[in-house]
């Protein structure tokens, strides 16, 4: 007879950590810190993406080049390592980094959720920015920041400096991809949008349309680059998944950014406080 999971709660180096078993998938599990849902892993379907957000930043993943073909991939924030889990599986014989500052989160999920031998993942317990800033210049493929402090991207990952370090890691040909949080007047994603458009030639948003409109706080998928992704392909795949999103790019954005400036570090803030409930669970 096989033993049901059960819950796993740990205090880790910037909160309090749960996983939890997911009762409708057998070897599935949800990560929260103090509360706030972070990741969603299937141990068997690694490539079963449940976050809204986490289904876009995959989605952007499955165009930025031929299906199958391996990449170097740098991962700022580490979570339970959906995505690292999602690359490895898609992409085999990729190479990727995942920096996470909490070391503590990271030996938790590593003892729970262990990583296949064969994944070509390496974890690195460092801040995000720092680690950036010792990285090789072109040494990425992609680069997937999705580092929250609690519900709020920290201020040092929102300035044109650290927009800059994000650029020369990454390759000629390289894709910059943000998990964003804001809600309408949009003021931290219109900033965030002017700080990478002095610095790469493309940029895309993906979001849901509720979101755009201005109707709930939510989350947004930037999207920076030096040469065009396939706003076609793109916007049909998000458009089309079981939670419809919408890409926004070029005169649109330009639309969107209107007179919102870089911002430099002396003035970056983290992203504003989601409104109670926001990213809770019921």
């Amino acid at each position: 007879m096989t033993e049901e999971p059960i819950p796993v709660a740990r205090a880790v180096d910037h909160g309090f950590a749960k996983l939890m078993p997911d009762v409708d998938r057998e070897r599935a599990w949800l990560l929260t810190v103090d509360g706030a849902p972070q990741s969603y892993v299937d141990l068997d379907e690694p490539t079963h993406l449940e976050f809204e957000y986490a289904r876009r930043l995959g989605h952007v993943l499955d165009v930025v080049a031929e299906p199958g073909r391996a990449l170097d991939v740098l991962h700022l924030g580490g979570g339970a390592l959906t995505l690292p889990r999602y690359v490895a599986a898609t992409r085999p014989g990729s190479r990727q980094d995942v920096v996470e500052a909490d070391s503590g989160l990271l030996d938790l999920v590593v003892e729970h959720l262990p990583l296949p031998a064969d994944a070509g993942i390496a974890l690195h317990a460092a801040d995000a920015r720092a680690w950036l800033e010792a990285a090789p210049d072109a040494c990425a493929d992609v680069l997937v920041a999705d580092v929250f402090g609690g519900s709020r991207v920290p201020a040092h990952l929102t300035s044109l400096t650290y927009a800059e370090e994000a650029e020369r890691v990454l390759r000629d040909d390289g894709v910059y991809l943000a998990n964003l949080a804001d809600g309408a007047p949009f003021a931290f994603l219109r900033s965030q949008l002017a700080t990478f458009s002095t610095v790469f030639e493309e940029l895309a948003l993906i979001a849901e349309p509720g979101v755009l409109r201005g109707r709930r706080f939510g989350n947004a998928v930037l999207v920076a680059s030096h040469s065009p992704l396939d706003p076609a392909a793109l916007s049909r795949r998000v458009a089309s998944d079981a939670f419809p999103a919408r890409l926004e790019h070029g005169p649109a954005l330009r639309d969107f950014i209107g007179g919102a400036a870089p911002v430099r570090d002396e003035e970056a803030v983290p992203s504003p406080v989601p409104p109670q409930g926001a990213f809770g669970i019921g």
